[in-house]
């Protein structure tokens, strides 16, 4: 049910309220200053979560709690185009009435299996020179779903950065869902374009290493929502695009319909395997 993207309008995003970090580069909004990040890293590197981190959709994992394993029909028919995080936080109160424990939520959330040779990937990057890649996740999941994730399978240190809709239990055990920004790009859901996120992340990043772009960035993803971030990366960029999904078969089109208006380089993966495999070569070469 998530919504499709085509054409992006990239526009400044309003302040966001999900931007999650280590405990280490924990920062406090306001008067504060942010600490800085380590800006000796050589690559950059994206990372979807649901259908890429992971080999489910974690909204749809989560149903699996409510009375019967779905919904009914009355709760779906409030879902509308683009609205997506709006009817997630109705379906979120559904599961709070019907007594749904956080406990329950997070066990079925840390169960969900990993997609195909990405336990390996993550292991890969964890096992480079620290300088070698910065990692980050952007996703239309959540903070608690990410976050429980992350950390069961114990990848949480790698990420530098999530950016994702927040996400947090009320007093009343209630998982209450919040949109991650607004925009103006009239293709993405109402509460994320990932294209505005990735692009403010770059340009801020490079105006914190002193006007030094990385070397190369990578973005790995499946779906609709990932192919417009990832027309904002350049042709030394590449796109790790996951083999027949939705951002693979929009990239297709894209080539087909308007040859070379694709910028970036494209590795298609079924594993994460094939991007370890891309991966190796560009820091071996890179020295």
């Amino acid at each position: 049910m998530r919504d499709s993207v085509f054409n992006c309008c990239f526009t400044p995003p309003h302040p966001s309220a999900a931007e999650v970090e280590l405990p280490a580069h924990r920062h406090r909004r306001g008067n504060m200053a942010e600490a800085p990040l380590p800006n000796d890293r050589r690559f950059l590197i994206f990372f979807d979560f649901d259908e890429t981190l992971v080999d489910e959709t974690s909204d749809d994992m989560v149903v699996q709690a409510a009375p019967g394993g779905v919904l009914p029909g009355w709760l779906k028919d409030t879902y509308r185009p683009n609205h997506y995080n709006e009817y997630m936080q109705r379906v979120l109160a559904y599961l709070a009435e019907q007594g749904v424990s956080e406990a329950t939520m997070r066990s079925i959330i840390e169960k969900i299996p990993a997609c195909p040779g990405i336990p390996a990937l993550l292991r890969f990057l964890q096992s480079r020179p620290p300088r070698d890649f910065e990692v980050v996740c952007v996703s239309d999941a959540n903070t608690y779903f990410i976050e429980s994730w992350l950390t069961r399978a114990g990848f949480r240190p790698l990420f530098l950065r999530v950016f994702t809709n927040p996400a947090q239990f009320d007093r009343d055990g209630q998982l209450q869902l919040r949109p991650y920004h607004s925009h103006e790009c009239q293709r993405c859901p109402s509460n994320f374009c990932k294209a505005v996120v990735v692009r403010e992340y770059i340009t801020r990043r490079i105006r914190e290493r002193g006007g030094r772009p990385f070397q190369r960035v990578f973005y790995v993803g499946d779906g609709a929502n990932d192919f417009c971030p990832s027309l904002t990366l350049s042709p030394r960029d590449t796109v790790f695009p996951r083999r027949d999904f939705p951002m693979h078969r929009l990239i297709q089109e894209m080539a087909e319909a308007q040859p070379g208006k694709f910028r970036a380089n494209v590795v298609t993966w079924a594993s994460g395997e094939d991007v370890i495999n891309t991966l190796r070569k560009v820091v071996e070469e890179r020295g």
